[in-house]
């Protein structure tokens, strides 16, 4: 029996984390992450613990992350519509889902679960995006595996672990915060009286009072 342990190793094509075992690649998340260190320890223990010996793979649910992205955008731009036409939110898919492409686009969908997700939103919160946005974004990240799941793409337990992904906490991140809305100068509030409605006029002018 071989006694080597499967090595960490830099994928430096993707600037991934990767294992092999038994001729699989396992990727892990961002090269030195804590995220993929974590998962290196989980993919070995259970491979120790199982006697130096894979789990055979999902059978029946074996589209890659970026085949059930694709599936999700077709769907996105038919169902992401108000009279007729696009609202805009099909897009914010795109900007959400392209993290997960760059990272995981190539892996089998099984094998997006928490710790991919947490490494994704790591890799946001080195771009310097908000902690709210980072928040939605996530949760449309979520919403397209919930889709997956609805439409037989993945089994059920690959959307339960990336639901268990809590959101980010104010003042428990070290993403940062975004700029506060600060109200409008009210010789601006006061210019659009020409073109709104009675009602609206009339709450402007209470919320101004």
């Amino acid at each position: 029996m071989n006694d080597r342990v499967p090595a960490y190793v830099h994928h430096r094509p993707s600037g991934q984390a990767r294992v092999r075992i038994e001729g699989r690649d396992f990727y892990l998340g961002p090269y030195k992450s804590k995220a993929s260190r974590v998962e290196y320890d989980r993919l070995i223990g259970e491979w120790l613990a199982s006697g130096r010996r894979l789990a055979p793979p999902d059978q029946g649910f074996d589209k890659t992350v970026n085949e059930v992205l694709a599936g999700f955008i077709e769907h996105a731009q038919r169902h992401y519509r108000k009279n007729g036409e696009p609202t805009g939110e099909a897009q914010n898919y795109v900007y959400a889902l392209a993290y997960v492409r760059r990272l995981y686009g190539h892996v089998r969908a099984t094998e997006f679960r928490g710790l991919a997700l947490k490494s994704v939103r790591d890799q946001m919160i080195a771009a310097g995006d908000c902690r709210n946005r980072i928040n939605r974004q996530v949760s449309r990240i979520k919403h397209v595996f919930k889709w997956a799941v609805a439409n037989e793409l993945i089994p059920a337990d690959s959307f339960q672990a990336l639901a268990a992904v809590e959101g980010l906490d104010r003042g428990r991140t070290t993403a940062r915060e975004s700029a506060p809305v600060r109200p409008v100068d009210e010789q601006y509030a006061r210019g659009v009286y020409r073109i709104v409605s009675p009602q609206v006029r009339a709450m402007i002018e209470l919320q101004l009072l």
